[in-house]
């Protein structure tokens, strides 16, 4: 039961709190005005039905009292006529009275004003001692409550007076009065209406201005700035907000300097390591290989000329060392700056470096690119190889795998690639955390292009690892990465 309201109170906040805030200011004011107009509605209509009531029995008790004085002698001389008739006026002068008769002090009754018949059992509902000085009882009937007063007359030695005050009448004073009330009570909802109308315009539009104005600073824009209506809290706010867009418009200046700074930096450092794995890549491929090559040849020339047996042990074994460093040189040379890069494009490096990596690593590799014709811009070709390059190694070094694909492919002015592998995997917020040197070297490469990388991987599901970099010139954009778990 008591996660029951737990969620009850939950699920009300949950739609309170979606309404908005113009609503919710006209549903406190209408809300407030109509109770309050029931409420004095339902107090009026009480007080005045009991003042009513309390006023029409003394009416009916003095019409009664009045009675019975003005009809002892008529009594006495036994005038039965001239009582009627002083019933009939009493009756015709009182719109209230719905009936009068006087009985005898044996209750026979000695005249009434009932012209089809008198009531049977009326007499016994209401009787009157000499000593009381009245008697009043209400009785319901089918046209309403009626109060029947009996007075005696002369102590009751001459009989008793009753008569029967009908409630019809105040009905209808209640009916006008709760009419003209619900009237008034109308004009203030109206009104009230028309004040919560302004009174909500004069408090959300600041904050509706707010609201907009948050909006687009969230999506970069500084240059907004929020009208101080008037000088109380919300001004207060406006002039607060203000001043702490200025903050952030200058703080997101300094970051982008920084940010400029840092892709500048990193393009000269990426440009810088390029060059001299270039330049390193041409020492070794024309001095160390070529001195590798010339040492080569004189030992097949010693080999070939020395007679000692011991000596031509030695040579072949030095002729060996020889031609595998120059093996060695080579591939390190081709690793530092492919020339198949740049002869013949992204593509077919990929494929010759999948197919390198696989054999050495023993684990099976699919390539798949699509990039169409046109070569892409070297800087892009360059940074996708050793992006990948470094998945490769990546996935050599910690996953475990026994399978990787590859596919890169152009979409939508954008290229897109994907390193799948079906090894051990791994937390990746976790790695994000530790900051794997690996990854840093990729997405700052990324960065630099504009390009975004995310990475999806589980304990025991394998890894994949997405990059996308645009062909735009975004050369100078850092978008910051995204790690995806699943």
């Amino acid at each position: 039961m008591k996660i029951f309201w737990q969620r009850f109170r939950a699920r009300l906040w949950e739609i309170a709190g979606g309404v908005n805030i113009r609503t919710k200011i006209l549903g406190i004011v209408l809300g407030g005005t109509i109770l309050l107009s029931l409420t004095l509605i339902i107090q009026v209509r009480y007080s005045l039905t009991r003042v009513l009531e309390d006023e029409l029995r003394l009416q009916g008790v003095s019409i009664g009292r009045d009675l019975a004085a003005r009809s002892t002698d008529i009594i006495l001389i036994n005038d039965h006529y001239a009582l009627r008739q002083l019933l009939m006026e009493t009756k015709a002068n009182n719109q209230a009275v719905r009936y009068a008769f006087v009985v005898d002090p044996k209750q026979k009754i000695l005249a009434h004003t009932f012209g089809d018949g008198f009531p049977e059992g009326l007499i016994e509902l209401n009787q009157v001692d000499g000593d009381d000085y009245q008697n009043t009882i209400s009785i319901e009937t089918s046209e309403g409550l009626i109060w029947d007063i009996a007075v005696p007359i002369f102590n009751g030695q001459a009989g008793t007076t009753r008569v029967g005050i009908s409630s019809q009448g105040l009905e209808g004073i209640l009916l006008d009065i709760t009419s003209q009330v619900l009237l008034a009570t109308t004009i203030v909802l109206a009104l009230s209406l028309l004040a919560a109308t302004f009174l909500t315009f004069i408090l959300t539009r600041p904050i509706l201005d707010l609201v907009n104005a948050a909006r687009a600073i969230g999506r970069g824009d500084f240059s907004q700035r929020v009208r101080r209506y008037a000088s109380d809290e919300i001004g207060e706010l406006a002039d607060a907000f203000n001043q702490m867009v200025v903050t952030l418009e200058k703080a997101d200046e300094v970051r982008r300097d920084r940010e400029n700074l840092r892709s500048q930096l990193l393009k000269g450092v990426i440009t810088a390591q390029e060059e001299e794995r270039g330049r390193i890549a041409r020492e070794l491929h024309d001095s160390t290989s070529q001195g590798l090559t010339s040492l080569m040849v004189g030992l097949r020339g010693l080999d070939a000329t020395c007679d000692n047996p011991q000596v031509h042990i030695h040579a072949q074994e030095l002729r060996q060392i020889a031609g595998q460093l120059l093996d060695d040189v080579h591939s390190l040379a081709v690793q530092l700056r492919p020339p198949v890069l740049d002869d013949l494009g992204l593509q077919a490096a990929l494929e010759r470096l999948a197919n390198e990596w696989g054999i050495h690593h023993h684990i099976l590799v699919d390539v798949m690119v699509h990039l169409g014709s046109e070569r892409l811009p070297g800087t892009i070709e360059i940074a996708l190889y050793r992006m990948l390059q470094e998945a490769l190694t990546n996935v050599s070094r910690h996953a475990q795998a026994s399978s990787v694909s590859i596919l890169v492919e152009g979409r939508q002015q954008a290229i897109v690639a994907v390193v799948e592998d079906d090894g051990q995997g791994f937390d990746a917020e976790q790695i994000h955390r530790d900051g794997r040197l690996g990854l840093i070297g990729i997405r700052e490469r990324a960065d630099i292009l504009g390009g975004r990388v995310m990475i999806e991987s589980a304990q025991g599901r394998g890894t994949s690892l997405f990059i996308w970099i645009p062909l735009a010139e975004k050369v100078n954009v850092i978008t910051q990465g995204a790690e995806v778990v699943e």
